[in-house]
């Protein structure tokens, strides 16, 4: 579903707005290289128990690993698969699946794993299950669009039943931390060969996973009724001690204020997300509190490299310099969050604090302008998903760009469509956002950047620049650290001058929350960590 927004109206709805001090709207769904959970983040005296409603944004796309890369679809998944190993909330590598891990050589990586775990269906886990859903991730056939996150995999061997080696194609020290990533879940066996027994009746992949999803979490899959709901049961048979929570319904709500109501009716338990605008509202309601968390995200406006005019480096800096960025982080965030210089937050490794990103500098975007030909503007179009903080975005964007004779148009689309239809390459200028897993330089760079990531793997910009895949290449085959940093420190400035997107801001993660929830842990990735709630009543 797509809802388009004439000038007229949407620069009225943006007067008002800006009139009560450009305080606007809501957390939205990201797009996501990102990672899970699998342990123990600390237990507290209490009731155990409760069935637990997150109200949320957006409903997932799909449940099955492999066929998705997005915040809401990872969301659920998270408390229904483990992998070999799981990032905690300082994104340390943590053992899941894996008890332990070592490096044999510089193309070999041994794990142990942990015995006696089953699946939700009664079946074991083992090294078997591993190879099988390692191989599966890299069959073409089934399309995984965050495949790169293994590719450098040649070989799975199983050396018992407990442990497994994987061979890379060249050195990768990263490769525990793609691991985590929860394209690297864990499906039952007996599931995938079933999955694959339907694609050749006929079936698209993941059918049969997405149907019934079994993984050896500590939920269960009970039904998902989709723009609805989906729910989990607690796992009793769980082999890491089981979850406190009987339940967990995820609640398709898509508008704030609705999702707001809820918390204050008792409807629901979990806002997710809180809108920066009702942080005040939450924060004043008795029996309310609002959890705020460090991210590992970007939130950007791309640009499609292959549209005219934004083939011309000239325009996607001049636009770059006209977007007054504190403006919409002030107003429409509230102030919550850190701006972004470059494509990589703080909190990841390989960022550089020394990258000087573009400035506010409205005079010298229409030099450049009119430099490329367009003195008197253009018309064009920017799309974002269903989120009123990335429709107020959109919406201050077009107003800032008409002061430049830019005539823009605001297309909206629900966030399941809006991912295919940027993945396709139509678009002209987009917002959206990703949360990089695996905190590290490699995940923010080169799923959006790299030429042959084009699409749904993350490169929606279709940015295609030999020298930036060299220099993301090698960072990824670099062993020593300071060449690692030295590598990506040029990449980023490369990018800065490239210009494929305006990098806007690393969010703070933002929930509203009923004081009967106790040990809820949302994660640097955005992901509810729920083994350890309950609701105290």
């Amino acid at each position: 579903m797509m809802k388009k927004f004439n000038k007229p109206f949407l620069l009225m709805i943006l007067t008002v707005l800006l009139s009560i001090a450009l305080v606007a709207c809501a957390s939205e769904p990201d797009e996501s290289a990102s990672s899970d959970s699998d342990g123990d983040s600390g237990s507290s005296e209490g009731q155990a128990g409760g069935d637990l409603v997150v109200a949320v944004l957006s409903d997932a796309v799909a449940l099955d690993p492999t066929g998705v890369n997005d915040v809401p679809s990872f969301d659920v998944q998270f408390n229904i698969f483990e992998k070999l190993v799981w990032q905690d909330e300082n994104m340390e590598l943590q053992p899941g699946l894996a008890e332990s891990w070592e490096a044999i050589d510089e193309t070999t990586w041994e794990f142990k794993l942990q015995e006696g775990v089953k699946f939700h269906d009664g079946s074991d886990f083992n090294a078997e299950v591993v190879k099988a859903n390692i191989e599966r991730i890299q069959n073409p056939d089934v399309s995984a669009p965050t495949a790169y996150l293994v590719d450098m995999i040649s070989e799975v061997q199983i050396v018992d039943d407990y442990t497994v080696c994987f061979i890379t194609e060249y050195p990768f020290g990263g490769l525990p931390a793609h691991l985590g990533h929860p394209v690297a879940s864990m499906v039952s066996l007996e599931q995938i060969e079933e999955d694959y027994a339907a694609m050749e009746d006929g079936a698209e992949p993941g059918s049969v996973i997405n149907e019934h999803p079994i993984g050896t979490g500590y939920f269960k899959f009970e039904e998902w009724s989709p723009g609805q709901h989906v729910k989990l049961v607690k796992n009793e048979d769980y082999w890491n001690g089981e979850a406190k929570l009987d339940s967990v319904t995820f609640k398709v709500v898509k508008e704030d204020l609705t999702r707001i109501a809820e918390l204050e009716t008792g409807d629901s338990h979990v806002s997710n997300p809180l809108s920066p605008s009702d942080l005040e509202r939450v924060e004043g309601t008795e029996g309310l509190y609002a959890s705020r968390t460090d991210s590992v995200s970007l939130d950007y406006i791309g640009f499609n490299v292959n549209q005219e005019p934004f083939n011309d480096i000239r325009v996607r800096k001049a636009i770059s310099m006209a977007i007054d960025k504190e403006q919409i982080l002030e107003g429409i965030y509230n102030g919550v969050g850190l701006p972004a210089k470059g494509p990589l937050p703080p909190t990841v490794f390989g960022y550089d604090d020394g990258i000087e990103g573009i400035e506010y500098d409205p005079k010298k975007a229409k030099e450049l302008l009119a430099e490329a030909g367009y003195e008197d503007g253009f018309s064009t179009t920017i799309w974002t998903n269903d989120s009123r903080e990335r429709i107020d975005m959109a919406t201050n964007v077009q107003a800032q760009l008409d002061e430049f004779g830019i005539d823009i148009e605001v297309e909206v689309f629900e966030w399941g469509a809006y991912l295919e239809e940027i993945g396709n390459g139509e678009h002209d200028m987009f917002v959206l956002g990703w949360s990089n897993a695996t905190a590290d330089a490699d995940n923010g760079l080169y799923p959006l950047f790299h030429s042959d990531n084009h699409g749904p793997p993350g490169n929606r910009t279709f940015i295609d620049n030999p020298e930036l895949d060299e220099l993301i290449e090698n960072g990824r085959t670099a062993q020593d650290e300071e060449e690692r940093l030295g590598i990506y420190k040029e990449a980023q400035e490369l990018l800065v001058e490239e210009s494929p997107m305006i990098y806007m801001l690393h969010q703070e993660y933002l929930l509203g929350v009923s004081e009967k929830v106790k040990d809820l842990v949302q994660l640097p990735t955005k992901y509810l960590y729920l083994k350890d709630a309950y609701i105290e009543e």
